[in-house]
C-alpha cells in the first residue's frame, strides 16, 4: 500500500496505524480534546494543500474533508527543518542519493488541522 509518496512498504518501516487508532479512541471517548487532536501548525496545514498527496480517507475528526499525505524527508545536505517532497521524482532523485536519508509521512486534514504521522522509512543508499 502506497502512502503519500513513499514506496509500498521497506525494511525497517515503522507504521503507526495503531497509535492513531490509540489517539481517536481516546478523543472519541473524551479523555483527548480537539485541539490536541486538530493541533497542525499553519505550515503543515499549507503543504497539505499544495504539496499533499489525496488520501481516498475522510478526515476522521471533521468528517468532512478529504485527508492529504505529506511526505518530508531529512538527512545530510538536507534543511534542518526536512524537505516537504511535491513529486514522485524529487522522491526517486533523493532515494538515489548515497547518504541516508528518512522519509516521514503526516496525514493532514487541512480544514481542522488533524494530523497523525503515518510512517516513517528509510531511504538512500548510505
Amino acid at each position: 500500500m502506497d502512502v503519500g509518496l513513499l514506496p509500498a512498504r521497506r525494511p525497517a518501516d515503522v507504521d503507526y496505524r495503531l497509535a492513531r487508532q490509540t489517539t481517536l479512541d481516546g478523543w472519541r471517548r473524551g479523555s483527548i480534546g480537539r485541539d490536541v487532536v486538530c493541533d497542525a501548525q499553519p505550515m503543515l496545514r499549507r503543504n497539505a494543500v499544495e504539496c499533499g498527496t489525496p488520501s481516498s480517507e475522510t478526515c476522521p475528526v471533521c468528517e468532512d474533508h478529504e485527508l492529504a499525505d505529506v511526505t518530508y524527508v531529512f538527512g545530510p545536505r538536507l534543511p534542518a527543518h526536512g524537505r516537504c517532497i511535491s513529486t514522485p521524482g524529487e522522491l526517486v532523485r533523493l532515494d538515489a542519493r548515497q547518504a541516508r536519508l528518512t522519509g516521514y509521512v503526516v496525514e493532514v486534514c487541512a480544514a481542522c488541522g488533524w494530523n497523525h504521522l503515518v510512517r516513517i522509512t528509510s531511504l538512500g543508499r548510505g
